[in-house]
């Protein structure tokens, strides 16, 4: 299951044959905008109010296309504070990747915490990728954001390891950027009168713009270096997966059974931490999902089937990652969202 399984709003299908929802809050009573937006779009990530904004009355709506295998989102917003947790992770099933627009406004203080990397966004941002299978945390100015929620196989194409985009910003000032801008905007103004062949061929080109851009600033596109570095990482995250329930996985262990170059691999991960970083990401990760899913199996299970030497090794990683022990998060996640 996709974002596209999930209702936005009112369902119609628009002249040209687009299956389309529009939902706004405008008609509710201002003391209930806030929940009544939480109720209706707040499926995938939950939506916490700004306290500075308490005393004025909440504006939300959006407008959703469902085109191929892409959902397009135009929304105006006021101020907001958005969560997407590892609990809510482990219990739905959306695994879409999001790239927000931001057309007025921007967002800040975006928080990926994943146990690979602890990044904070240092600054405003006005073009965002996002992976839905990781946690995030984010504050969202009041904003019209345009946002392609895009399956994993569209990301594939461009980054070999399509995890590595969550919480990555495109700067906005480059040629490919400014490129990528004009062409969402313009999209936004459009889409409603475009046929519906045209509109899919403009929402997966804008999307696929913006790829090439994330794909630019990360330097994963353009040329033969590039596309082989794509192939290494391939064979590294593919032996890595097959071999997580091993306690003596290591970047050590994975040069030896690839004969890759050192300074090569330490390239390759450079942007998750090192190997060493990603194997535990994955671990815990896994770690994760288990628990959710095998209320039932002991957490000391769970440890040693993803490959933690011990069960207070993988308490220790997994509350340093999640700010909670596996027995918490089990608990949390066993709870409805």
């Amino acid at each position: 299951m996709g974002l596209r399984d999930l209702e936005t709003g009112v369902r119609s299908t628009l002249p040209n044959g687009l299956p389309y929802s529009h939902f706004s809050v405008l008609n509710e009573p201002p003391a209930r905008r806030l929940q009544a937006w939480r109720d209706r779009v707040g499926h995938v990530m939950d939506v916490v109010p700004v306290p500075d904004d308490s005393g004025r009355p909440f504006h939300a709506a959006i407008d959703r296309y469902d085109i191929g295998d892409v959902v397009f989102t135009d929304c105006r917003s006021d101020a907001m504070r958005l969560e997407r947790s590892l609990a809510r992770i482990s219990t739905d099933k959306v695994r879409d990747f999001a790239f927000h627009v931001f057309l007025e406004g921007d967002v800040e203080g975006v928080t990926v915490r994943s146990p690979a990397r602890q990044k904070e966004t240092p600054h405003s941002a006005k073009v965002i990728a996002l992976d839905m299978g990781q946690p995030v945390r984010m504050q969202r100015n009041d904003c019209r954001v345009l946002t392609f929620f895009v399956p994993g196989s569209l990301v594939n194409e461009v980054f070999p390891d399509p995890e590595a985009i969550h919480g990555r910003v495109m700067p906005q000032h480059t040629p490919l950027a400014r490129l990528a801008l004009a062409q969402v905007e313009a999209l936004g103004r459009d889409i409603s009168h475009m046929s519906a062949l045209m509109a899919e061929n403009a929402v997966r080109s804008s999307a696929q713009l913006l790829l090439a851009g994330f794909g630019k600033e990360a330097r994963l596109s353009g040329d033969a270096r590039a596309a082989a570095r794509a192939a290494m990482f391939g064979q590294v995250r593919r032996y890595v997966q097959a071999n997580l329930h091993r306690a003596d996985l290591s970047p050590e262990q994975v040069l030896a059974a690839l004969h890759l170059p050192r300074p090569t691999l330490y390239r390759l991960f450079q942007h998750e931490g090192g190997l060493g970083a990603y194997i535990r990401h994955l671990r815990l990760r896994h770690a994760a999902d288990d628990l959710a899913r095998y209320p039932h199996m002991m957490v000391t299970d769970v440890a040693y089937g993803v490959g933690f030497k011990s069960p207070s090794d993988f308490t220790r990683a997994f509350r340093r990652a999640y700010d909670v022990s596996p027995q918490e998060f089990r608990a949390s996640s066993a709870r409805p969202a």
